[in-house]
């Protein structure tokens, strides 16, 4: 958007200096209907007050501990950007957030964002806020408000950043994790691709091996690489939270930055340590990743979710197989949590069975 060019008579304007004030209101007109679909029961008020309010009686808690995360998409937005395809990093943003949330036993209630540019686009800000209330929806938490932030010269000319904030909340008495007790076991739930986490390694992976956004994806057939990577992180709200109403959960672990080796053990008390011993189905692109950029195994589990996107820990591990079945969850046994030598030792990971990941 371009501004008239100022007369001598005229005074200077804060759209001279790069922030377009009538723009900001056009964004929030044009997402205010996505927002509104993600009501649900406590949502109070609309879009465009000084702040957000919740009923948190009116969604159905007595003796609620409310739960807060942030957290954001990560170079993964530099990849919307270079392709012009904004759609689905909002999904991520969601994603990142409840994820965490629901590991905790919380119930998501409610989001806001913070979208930052250097110049706002309001077809661009408005699809990926679109896609924050399309996450939102599928994880029945309420898009409450939001922050727009036009700073010129903070950004490069079409750059944005994004950060998510969700708060949910859970009965005092159903946190997660708890209960967790050598012999249960370790349940994987797949993820959809890379997820939100690794970009910078993907980035380099591509630009080493002299490729575009815009090439084919060998490992997803009709789709390009841009396509295939900003494949959206996928929501474990509903499945995770129906396994923990029904008493079925002891803990769960949400595998991001740092994969199964900086997570599963996060959930688990001292004493105890997580043995994978079973293999799990991979996605093709990790085996792209491994070979494309030379990346060791250890490397590759230290980076990616390398296929696992959430692990369950159950002592009832066939009733939860059997309702994520019914829930159309593929899910995999890959392990089983043991006692440590020292039983005041730190949580750790041990891997019995490691893909060969370029051979996938």
């Amino acid at each position: 958007m371009t501004s008239s060019p100022r007369t001598p008579s005229s005074g200077l304007t804060y759209r001279d200096s790069g922030v377009d004030i009538e723009a900001g209101e056009a964004l929030v007109d044009a997402i205010r209907p996505a927002a509104k679909a993600t009501d649900r029961p406590g949502t109070m008020g609309g879009l465009g007050g000084f702040g957000a309010l919740f009923d948190l009686k009116a969604a159905g808690f007595t003796d609620p501990v409310l739960v807060s995360c942030t957290d954001g998409v990560g170079t993964k937005l530099n990849l919307a950007i270079d392709t012009d395809l904004h759609e689905t990093v909002g999904i991520d943003l969601v994603a990142m957030c409840v994820n965490d949330l629901i590991v905790q036993g919380a119930e998501p209630l409610f989001f806001l964002d913070y979208f930052a540019t250097g110049r706002l686009s309001v077809a661009s800000a408005a699809k990926v806020v679109r896609g924050i209330a399309a996450g939102c929806e599928q994880s029945g938490c309420a898009l409450v408000g939001g922050e727009t932030a036009e700073m010129p010269g903070m950004y490069a000319n079409g750059h944005y950043d994004l950060a998510g904030f969700s708060v949910g909340a859970a009965e005092r008495g159903a946190l997660l994790p708890a209960g967790i007790a050598a012999g249960d076991t370790l349940i994987a739930l797949p993820s959809s691709g890379v997820h939100s986490n690794g970009f910078s390694l993907v980035r380099r992976i591509v630009a080493d091996a002299h490729l575009t956004w815009t090439d084919p994806a060998a490992f997803a057939p009709g789709q390009n690489l841009g396509e295939a990577f900003l494949t959206p992180t996928r929501l474990y709200v509903r499945s995770v939270l129906a396994l923990h109403k029904a008493g079925l959960l002891h803990g769960a672990a949400h595998i991001t930055g740092g994969g199964l080796p900086g997570n599963l053990p996060r959930v688990l008390p001292d004493g105890l340590d997580a043995v994978i011993d079973g293999a799990w189905p991979v996605p093709p692109v990790f085996g792209w990743l491994a070979r494309t950029g030379n990346v060791e195994n250890e490397e590759m589990l230290r980076v990616f979710n390398c296929g696992i996107g959430m692990v369950l820990i159950t002592p009832e591990p066939e009733k939860v197989m059997e309702m994520l079945a019914s829930m159309g969850e593929a899910a995999t046994v890959i392990g089983h949590v043991a006692r440590a030598a020292d039983a005041s030792a730190k949580p750790g990971l041990t891997m019995q069975a490691t893909p060969d990941f370029r051979a996938v």
